[in-house]
């Protein structure tokens, strides 16, 4: 059990440490595509470790589950493992919590996705009631809806053919390019389907509460999938008109007071924006990506040690 013990350990090692590590970093804000990726990485590799700890303590567990995991390897392989040796009660104890882990995974991804379903259609329909297909429009099309309102708003409706929605009071009170910005900043949403990563963080931190990279990581999800729209509007249209088009549409709901704890990242955009940080080197956003992509292989590298090992 050395080889699935090491890696449960490294598994919570990586979700304790991992988040407190990104949260002292200060190049997120000024990258936050590539702290996406990273933060992918992480989880990743968290899921990964608990993962090919379930595989091997089954495989320690039952006679079975290692002869169809190890089918295709040498004797010494399974020698180098000690599996035979290591089975017991703990390791199907531990394979079946495990199991049931990833099941429960599983069933919260799934019941996230189907909700999300769910609100889609509604406002899918609630969208058609009070904006309908004007007579040739093609129903599944990315459409852009023009809703009479008090309130100046904008968002996207993701699905196959988003749809972006814009109200009649943003139309007013939005100036010059300010729209066109909030369009890109919506469609940056739409086309990099920032819609998957906020179920899958939501999903994992609903399922296990209690693990700080899962919550941690459904607390960034929403921050910097902000962020890395805002980026993209502003490459087109300038920082400046895109922190002017975030005061004109949140002004009114006094999310810049200073009690505004659940609009509090508002007011952290608009202040990133004209403090206009300059982006990393492309070396070091090279090397920052290519370090992350190599962090879920270091499951996989301490899962597969020892059968490398003999058969060197």
């Amino acid at each position: 059990m050395m080889v699935p013990a090491a890696l449960l350990v490294l598994g919570a090692l990586t979700a304790v440490l991992a988040p407190r590590l990104l949260a002292r970093a200060q190049w997120p804000e000024r990258e936050p595509v590539v702290a996406l990726w990273v933060w992918q990485c992480v989880v990743g590799a968290v899921l990964l470790c608990f993962g090919l700890s379930m595989l091997l303590s089954a495989a320690a567990a039952w006679q079975a589950v290692r002869g169809r995991l190890f089918a295709a390897a040498p004797h010494g392989v399974v020698d180098a493992y000690a599996l035979g040796a290591s089975g017991g009660p703990w390791a199907a104890a531990t394979a079946l919590a495990l199991a049931g882990g990833g099941l429960w995974t599983g069933a919260m991804l799934t019941g996230e996705v189907l909700r999300a379903r769910a609100r889609r259609r509604a406002q899918g329909s609630e969208l058609l009631e009070r904006a309908p297909l004007l007579p040739g429009e093609d129903p599944a099309a990315a459409r852009l809806v023009v809703l009479e309102g008090r309130r100046p708003d904008a968002w996207w409706l993701p699905g196959a053919a988003p749809q972006l929605v814009v109200t009649t009071a943003a139309l007013g009170r939005l100036k010059g390019s300010q729209l066109d910005a909030v369009m890109a900043h919506e469609q940056g949403h739409a086309t990099a389907r920032h819609d998957w990563l906020l179920h899958c963080s939501r999903a994992l931190a609903r399922g296990f509460p209690q693990v700080p990279v899962f919550a941690a990581f459904e607390a960034e999800m929403h921050r910097l999938v902000e962020l890395a729209a805002d980026d993209m509007a502003s490459r087109r249209f300038g920082r400046l008109t895109v922190a002017l088009a975030l005061v004109g549409l949140n002004e009114d709901r006094g999310v810049f007071a200073a009690s505004s704890a659940p609009e509090a990242h508002v007011p952290q955009r608009v202040r990133r924006l004209l403090s206009a940080a300059p982006r990393l080197s492309p070396g070091r956003r090279l090397r920052l990506t290519a370090l992350a992509t190599l962090v879920p292989a270091i499951p996989l590298l301490v899962a597969f040690v020892p059968g490398l090992s003999a058969l060197a």
